[in-house]
């Protein structure tokens, strides 16, 4: 069972309307208490790192979260939050990838945020991408990207430059497309972190 951390950050209706389509379990995640209840974990966010980090430390979830054992997965800013730092709003984050996130430079050609759909293309052999083909496309909405770095870089997407479409260290995993907007290539992967 799947339980959502709630920390004011993000539309999550799409996400669970979803998880419901797909018979997976899940359930909300307010007080530190609630973690116990569940074998896995999403991080949701839209918007601004900054701010959602400031959002996440008035909750005073963030010891929990970075103690965590079992599969976590951020989505979008969720995954941003993972980094150790973010461009947007000069901000700390939670540090549990050593890596940054980073705006977008402006280029001739190339709008941002970057929005719509872009391929996808694993990096390492994974759980969270069995059964998607590589160069398989995914939505994005995103001004931010997080630095490409071999080591921690699970999948990767290009736009303006190559950037990690999805990280992954240990238990915890990132991806910065919108699974749950993703068509059936998003469900599956959502179907294969339920199964991790």
């Amino acid at each position: 069972m799947i339980g959502i951390i709630r920390y004011g950050a993000g539309n999550i209706f799409s996400l669970t309307a979803t998880l419901e389509r797909l018979g997976i379990a899940y359930g909300m995640i307010n007080t530190e208490a609630d973690f116990e209840l569940y074998d896995r974990y999403i991080i949701p966010g839209v918007g601004h790192a900054g701010a959602a980090m400031h959002k996440l430390e008035h909750t005073g979830l963030v010891p929990a979260i970075k103690a965590l054992n079992k599969p976590t997965l951020g989505i979008c800013v969720g995954m941003q939050l993972l980094t150790s730092y973010s461009e947007e709003g000069d901000s700390d984050l939670l540090d549990l990838f050593p890596i940054k996130t980073l705006k977008f430079p402006a280029t001739h050609g190339f709008k941002v945020p970057h929005t719509g759909w872009n391929q996808v293309f694993p990096e390492k052999e994974n759980p969270l991408f069995a059964n998607i083909p590589t160069g398989s496309h995914f939505y994005f909405v995103h001004s931010y990207f997080i630095e490409y770095d071999p080591l921690y870089t699970l999948s990767s997407t290009n736009y303006v430059n190559k950037f990690s479409a999805s990280i992954w260290r240990d238990n915890f995993y990132g991806v910065q497309f919108h699974p749950e907007k993703s068509g059936a290539y998003g469900e599956q992967l959502l179907k294969n972190f339920s199964k991790i």
